[in-house]
């Protein structure tokens, strides 16, 4: 029933600013989470934030990358400041952490299709 969109993606030079968005469908009284993966390597965890709008973010992008969600539109946004190459990557948006850490990508039910960040130098 749950479905998540992306938008946003795009190409950007190093130190520019992206906002994405992640549309979702069906029940969203969950945390959203933001992950990134770039070709050959893991994905990896960059944001999260409940219901109750209580946030986490990775190391990373600590300090640069900013996680919101709109209830009433059943949105979600990462807006990426001070951008860097190596932030290169589709991000995801997931939804429906079974787990109580919700740093990995297992723990989630749901995803989006991605969107592509590139980050140019």
């Amino acid at each position: 029933q749950v479905q998540l969109v992306e938008s946003g993606g795009g190409l950007v030079q190093a130190g520019g600013s992206l906002t994405l968005s992640c549309v979702a469908s069906g029940p969203t009284v969950s945390r959203y989470a933001w992950f990134r993966q770039a070709p050959g390597k893991e994905r990896e965890f960059v944001a999260a934030i409940t219901w109750s709008a209580s946030t986490y973010t990775s190391d990373s992008v600590k300090g640069r990358f900013t996680i919101s969600r709109d209830n009433a539109k059943n949105t979600v946004y990462l807006r990426m400041n001070s951008l860097k190459p190596e932030d290169t990557a589709v991000y995801y948006c997931a939804l429906g952490c079974s787990g109580y850490e919700c740093t990995k990508s297992y723990e989630y039910a749901h995803w989006g299709q991605g969107t592509q960040v590139t980050v140019s130098s």
